[in-house]
Order: structure tokens, then sequence, then C-alpha cells
């Protein structure tokens, strides 16, 4: 199958590509290494997928109307969108807010208009995130919630994806799927999560900021129990003239901060400095993940808790570390 991936280079993204590849399907990646985050580590991350065969990359925004569509004219075969590309974090989109209506507003219509004329088009599967539940309170978070209180402009451009796509899977019958990912984690993370930030400050000795004394909740998920579910949910498309589907993916087990922090500590063999800080309006008090409804579609069954997960990061962060240093 050849599919396209939005996003190749963050975090889920080249992670999916890697598996796909492995599997030996054709995977066309693009990506607009923006610098929100350090560009060295997307271009790692590129520079492990470049020498697989079945792979090709372009460089360009996902909002770039033009540009994706020139691309998928030029593959009119392809069978598969993982659609991954997005201005993350809950935090950053109080200080650039239109970045996120841009690439994830824009971005996500862009893609639904390229896909629509994909005639061999078997599924679509996009990005959402367990951020669209906002300030409900009821926990496990399930699919048949309310979410319509979103707590940060993130969530509330992901919900607008959520909705655009419904509008196209009535109006053009694509199929397709959301994915409400909770709090990934894992070797070849992001910078701007806690759990990497949180590292980075253990080893330098510098402090670490815990909201209400770390006794907030996750719903942390590894990264490859994560790419598991992307990839069986790709490969099970939603019958025809039925809705697009939206389905949560996490680890179904909510585990306070300060766990992951004591964790961390362990694996780095330091004490970090703590302070603590009332939670911030956009941080909710937790999140925990309903996943019946992907383990019945796929047989989605996470493996790997917060205390096999982290040691694995760790491993992956100290050689991270030490060979950016030593080219430094």
């Amino acid at each position: 199958m050849k599919v396209l991936v939005t996003g190749a280079a963050g975090f889920i993204g080249y992670h999916v590509a890697e598996r796909l590849l492995a599997r030996g399907d054709e995977v066309i990646g693009i990506d607009s290494l923006n610098d929100y985050y350090d560009v060295r580590l997307k271009q790692a991350r590129l520079g492990r997928l470049m020498p697989g065969a079945g792979f090709r990359f372009t460089r360009l925004d996902v909002s770039d109307r033009e540009a994706v569509g020139d691309l998928v004219r030029a593959h009119p075969d392809i069978e598969g969108v993982v659609h991954l590309a997005a201005q993350a974090g809950v935090r950053h989109s109080l200080v650039d807010p239109y970045a996120y209506v841009q690439a994830n507003v824009m971005g996500h219509l862009v893609v639904l208009e390229a896909a629509r004329r994909l005639t061999r088009l078997r599924h679509l599967v996009y990005a959402s995130t367990s951020s669209v539940y906002g300030m409900n309170t009821v926990l496990p978070f399930r699919e048949t919630d309310r979410v319509d209180t979103p707590a940060s402009l993130y969530a509330a451009t992901k919900r607008a994806d959520e909705l655009i796509s419904h509008a196209y899977g009535h109006l053009f019958g694509l199929p397709q799927t959301g994915l409400r990912f909770f709090t990934v984690y894992g070797p070849w993370g992001r910078p701007d999560m806690a759990y990497f930030l949180f590292a980075q400050a253990i080893l330098r000795g510098e402090p670490i900021t815990l909201y209400d004394n770390g006794r907030l909740k996750r719903d942390f998920t590894y990264i490859d129990d994560i790419t598991a579910g992307v990839v069986g949910s790709l490969d099970r498309p939603p019958e025809a003239g039925t809705p697009p589907r939206l389905l949560n993916i996490g680890n179904h087990r909510a585990e306070e901060v300060r766990e992951l922090v004591r964790l961390l500590e362990e694996g780095l063999d330091r004490r970090a400095v703590v302070r603590s800080a009332p939670r911030p309006g956009v941080d909710v008090e937790a999140t925990f993940a309903s996943i019946e409804a992907i383990a019945e579609l796929t047989g989605f069954a996470p493996s790997t808790p917060l205390s096999l997960g982290i040691p694995r990061f760790i491993a992956w962060f100290r050689a991270w570390t030490e060979g950016r240093e030593q080219k430094v």
C-alpha cells in the first residue's frame, strides 16, 4: 500500500512511517520542518527513514494548498493517508494562536480537499487529541462524551478538525478515522513535552515545576503502543456510507505526574529540584482514556506501563544528549 504520512519528521509521524516501511508499505512523507522545537531532532528522525527503499520525502507546509495538491496529483495511487502534521503544544497556543489555526484548521482542510480527489483512497486517519475533552471531569473519557468545553485554543482547533471531517464524510463519503491521542512519550520524543523537559532539567541540576504538587494525572501512552493502534486503525477503514469514526488511543490508566518524576529520578540516578505552582488554566486536572472502541476494532492492547517506558526513553535520551554534545 502507498501511504501519505504528513508530519513524517515529527515524533509520532516518524514512528508510524518506520512501522509502515518495516512491513513493506511505500511511504510518501511530508513535513515543514518548522522550528517550534530543535530542527536537528526532526532531521535526525528523517535521516533514519531516508535509507528505506520505500520512503520519499518532500518538505512542504501542509496548509499550502497548491503544494499539497501538486503532491497528490504526482501520486494518484495513494491508498492511505495518515495525517499527523499539526502545530502541537497546549501552552504555546497562548503565545502564537494564529499558528494553530493555520496549521491545524487550514492544514486539515487542505488534506481533506486533496484526499477526496484520490480515487484509490481506502482510508484517511488523522490526529485529534484528548484535549478535546477539555473541562470534562467524569473519568475515563469516552468517545460519546460531550466535547464542547475546550480549555485551550489547541483543543478548539482539534475539535474543529473533527467537525470538518464529519462534514466531508457526509458530503463526499470520505472514509476517515480520527484518533484522540492521550499523552504520548518515548524515544525520539518531543522536547517540549514534560517528560523530556524534566529529564533535561534533572540532569542539569535545574529546578522543575510541578503543578499542584505533581498530583495532576495523565494517561501516559508509550510510542510503540500508539503506532500499533494507528496502523491497526489504518488497516480497518469504516464501511462505505458510515460516518467518520472517532477513537480514543491511550494506555487506559491515569498516573500522577509525580510518579513520572520518580521514575525519571530513578533512571537518571539524580534527585529533581522541585518547585510547586498552581495548575494553569490551559491544563486539565486528569486525562484517562476509555479504549474499548479501538480495542474492539483493532485488538489494540497497550502493553507498556510507565515503569517500562520511561527506562527505554532514558536510554535513548542519554544517547541522544551525549551524541549532540559531542557534535557541538
